[in-house]
């Protein structure tokens, strides 16, 4: 394709909800900005038979709009045995009990990222049980839920409770999502 070639309106519009979805580099901002205030136009739609407003309202109604959970998948069952018997090693880990969950969320978010870009694939979160003072363990609840928020997304390929060794029901397997161009 020519580098010289003229973006399509409806090309401009697409790769700018793209570009909204990452991390501009620095001093690329702009270029951003340039795609922020287009809009899609509405795509005509083409009239082959007549269509019944009752079957298009019924249709409409069954079929609510919600938004599509992106869930992290169990690590594969070879992978987590691998892991519980020490064959496939935690390449990093990171102890969090003791602290408040604003605390924790940042310093867990910034070991993910070191060890995403360090190439790491397998490591070791423990959040604590939380039985103590008779909490319910907010770690233990909160760090499963920070791991579907769009700062933690891209980073975890899966995540699964640890073996009893490894710190059971307080603490859980992360594998981390590949960098981009990786393969192994």
């Amino acid at each position: 394709m020519p580098r010289d070639r003229e973006l399509k309106t409806e090309e401009r519009i697409l790769w700018g909800k793209v570009a909204k979805t990452t991390r501009p580099m620095p001093g690329r901002m702009e270029d951003l900005l340039a795609f922020a205030d287009l809009e899609m136009p509405e795509p005509a739609i083409p009239v082959t038979a007549p269509v019944s407003t009752a079957a298009f309202a019924a249709d409409a109604q069954e079929q609510p709009k919600t938004p599509v959970s992106r869930a992290h998948h169990p690590l594969e069952k070879p992978v987590k045995r691998k892991l519980v018997r020490g064959r496939l090693p935690l390449e990093a880990r990171i102890d969090l009990h003791g602290m408040i969950q604003s605390e924790a969320h940042g310093l867990l978010l910034d070991f993910l990222v070191h060890a995403h870009e360090r190439g790491l694939r397998h490591v070791l979160v423990i959040t604590g049980k939380g039985r103590s003072m008779g909490s319910e363990g907010a770690l233990k609840r909160a760090v499963p839920l920070w791991f579907s928020k769009p700062e933690f997304r891209y980073l975890i390929s899966s995540h699964e409770p640890a073996a009893q060794h490894h710190g059971g029901e307080g603490a859980l397997y992360v594998r981390l999502s590949r960098a981009r161009g990786e393969r192994s």
